[in-house]
């Protein structure tokens, strides 16, 4: 198995993989681009956008700067919209769904580390360390604010019409309809479900 398909299906693997480094820079140098564009220059960003992100949804929208890992992890639905200066840290899986909305300073993480100190390196015989990592997905649902600001962690699930306020550390799921806050983030009522004649 490849350090890809083991990244992919949340296995430790080794971030030092040469193909891996291969598709990191090749993000890195799409977003420096994509982030010097002209705001004006839509056509251009949508362009670098579909090609970045494994689906770039129909009249999806993100501010200038953004920031990612590989991209291609990032799966951004139909009329949503991510603000500025966000970082989707995509070594796993990142969904996000239709007419959602991602306020700005919002991170998104999917890197798993071991909590234990010694296991959470490779220990090469000439004393250099590598960091093994796993990924864990995360999943935002559709018609959903997250607040600005806010940190997502590994392995979270927020459902469909939820609100995050701004701040929020988001370390488990949050289930349709919720309005939730806090560090951590906690529910603190909940949304009347999406009407069924919402039309966007």
């Amino acid at each position: 198995m490849t350090e890809f398909e083991k990244k992919q299906n949340g296995q430790s693997y080794d971030a030092r993989d040469l193909e891996l480094r291969k598709q990191q820079n090749q993000a890195k140098n799409l977003v420096r681009i994509y982030n010097s564009l002209s705001a004006e220059d839509i056509e251009e960003r949508n362009r670098i956008l579909s090609e970045l992100f494994g689906r770039f949804g129909r009249n999806a929208r993100v501010n200038q700067p953004i920031y990612v890992d590989y991209g291609y992890n990032i799966h951004l639905a139909d009329n949503s919209f991510i603000n500025m200066n966000c970082t989707l840290l995509d070594t796993g899986s990142i969904v996000i769904g239709e007419n959602t909305v991602i306020g700005p300073d919002v991170k998104i993480y999917t890197a798993i580390h071991a909590l234990d100190g010694s296991e959470r390196f490779w220990m090469e015989p000439d004393g250099t360390a590598a960091i093994k990592t796993q990924t864990a997905p995360v999943k935002i649902g559709s018609f959903t604010w997250i607040g600005g600001g806010s940190i997502i962690l590994p392995g979270v699930t927020i459902g469909d019409n939820v609100v995050i306020g701004a701040g929020s550390i988001v370390t488990k799921s949050i289930p349709d309809n919720a309005i939730a806050y806090g560090n951590p983030c906690k529910i603190s009522k909940w949304n009347p479900p999406i009407s069924q004649s919402v039309n966007v």
